[in-house]
């Protein structure tokens, strides 16, 4: 069954420009797994001439013969897939040479990675190719994809590779906003396309998993809590692809999953000393997974104030939910493990979920509310308070805001907590201060409570 293709019009608008140009074009394409890649690339060429070559981890030799025989399919010359090239200059010139057609050649490398970890001169020679011939020639759209973002920014992008200097443009293709996945599941309510958000985050293949025909808890049943479900082994997957040592990677995702945010308590709670725990974080954080949050105030940051946060939501609650209950799922069955074990702690868990969502739209709201000014969005903690979401803004306006998902019996109580916050707060700029209230529904007579807060419902933030 075909999936309707959503989102990234931006990037097809971008792919359809440099297609469009007279010259040839270059564009790397990278981004961690699973974020639509290969997707995108297949959506832009669908009705023009090209060749989707996907890399392997396979000989050089293999991927030539395989690459020549789509080539002898795309140009239409059936010699193409019996020419005797041993190595890719030869093979990438012989279709170039023969594509006499006036629409330019989409030449699609995916999973760029393995095909250049099997002929490591692979960029060198695209080089060649593309200063000797293609880049004037007008007959070529080379797209350079890949999983390994390092990688990428090393081989492809990097100052010291071959291709440094000579692409058009390129595209770091990340998860979806909030907005654009709930795109995938129009039939939800807004909380449960937010719940399903903070589970899945914004990677397209995740979101594809939860089916509109089953409830949030069904889904979450079917998906994570089997040895056969789709998403029972996904982080495992991850991890050993990229990774190595990959019980030790386990250790510091559960502890900061499960609450330790310092060096100093995920070292204890790892059981990875502090000195060699630095390593396995910033991998983490290279890989998008972990996130690096600290009190937001304006000026340099205090690195003993730095918190570690699990920056990938689908890690998030799979360390939180599903790891720690792995043996129980076996022994006991899906059904009590979502009863027992996983229902209990949803709301708090979503709670937590729903400040990172307001934070995420806040720019939002300030392109909506007409601010020009440059802003930074983050929160601000001490130890005797914690302020939700903060926006420093560049034209003396700071916003605080105080969130609340669950229950909220009225506006004042909203009110209170806020006001008590305002007043801890660290206002070193002296700047007006924007007070902003975010809860799960609309509250009544919340505005005639306290007209100098904005107020924002799932309703607003959608």
């Amino acid at each position: 069954m075909l999936h309707e293709f959503i989102g990234r019009r931006e990037e097809l608008a971008l792919l359809e420009e440099v297609y469009g140009a007279k010259r040839s074009g270059l564009i790397p394409i990278y981004g961690r797994r699973r974020v639509g890649k290969s997707e995108l690339i297949l959506r832009f060429i669908g009705d023009k001439p090209a060749l989707y070559h996907v890399g392997k981890k396979g000989p050089a030799a293999l991927q030539l013969r395989e690459f020549l025989q789509e080539a002898a399919l795309v140009a239409g010359e059936p010699l193409l897939a019996n020419l005797q090239a041993r190595d890719w200059k030869t093979a990438l010139c012989a279709l170039v040479d023969r594509w006499t057609r006036p629409e330019k050649l989409v030449l699609a490398l995916d999973e760029f990675q393995w095909t250049a970890a099997a002929s490591p001169e692979l960029p060198s020679v695209l080089q060649e190719c593309w200063d000797r011939w293609w880049s004037r020639s007008g007959k070529v759209l080379l797209l350079l994809c890949g999983s390994y973002v390092g990688f990428m920014e090393r081989t492809v992008l990097g100052r010291g590779s071959p291709l440094f200097g000579r692409r058009t443009a390129q595209i770091h293709l990340k998860p979806f906003g909030y907005l654009e996945a709930a795109e995938f599941h129009p039939g939800y309510s807004l909380a449960d396309r937010a719940r399903t958000f903070f589970i899945c985050g914004g990677v397209p293949l995740y979101l594809r998993y939860f089916s509109p025909d089953r409830s949030l808890e069904m889904n979450i049943a079917e998906n994570f809590l089997s040895e056969l479900s789709p998403l029972y082994r996904e982080p495992d997957f991850l991890l050993r692809e990229e990774l190595r040592d990959v019980e030790s990677y386990y250790a510091v995702l559960l502890a900061v999953a499960t609450g330790s945010a310092t060096n100093r308590e995920i070292s204890l709670q790892s059981g990875i000393g502090e000195r060699s725990l630095h390593y396995y974080l910033q991998q983490l954080l290279n890989l998008g997974y972990l996130s690096r949050r600290y009190p937001l105030v304006g000026g340099p940051v205090i690195l003993r104030q730095v918190r570690y946060v699990l920056g990938d939501p689908l890690l998030r609650f799979y360390f939180r939910f599903v790891y720690p209950n792995n043996s129980v799922i076996l022994h006991v069955g899906p059904a009590r493990v979502l009863t027992e074990r996983i229902r209990p702690g949803l709301a708090s868990y979503f709670g937590t979920c729903f400040e990172g969502l307001c934070r995420e739209a806040l720019p939002l709201l300030y392109a909506r509310e007409e601010v020009a000014a440059a802003f930074e969005v983050g929160e601000y903690w001490d130890r005797a308070t914690q302020i939700d979401v903060v926006g420093l803004r560049d034209d003396a306006w700071t916003d605080l805001g105080e969130c609340r998902w669950g229950a909220v019996r009225t506006a004042r109580e909203v009110v209170s907590d806020l006001e008590e916050k305002v007043l801890r707060y660290p206002n070193r700029r002296n700047a007006t201060i924007q007070r902003r209230a975010f809860t799960q529904r609309p509250l009544r007579n919340a505005v005639r409570t306290a007209p100098n807060v904005r107020w924002h419902s799932l309703e607003d933030l959608y």
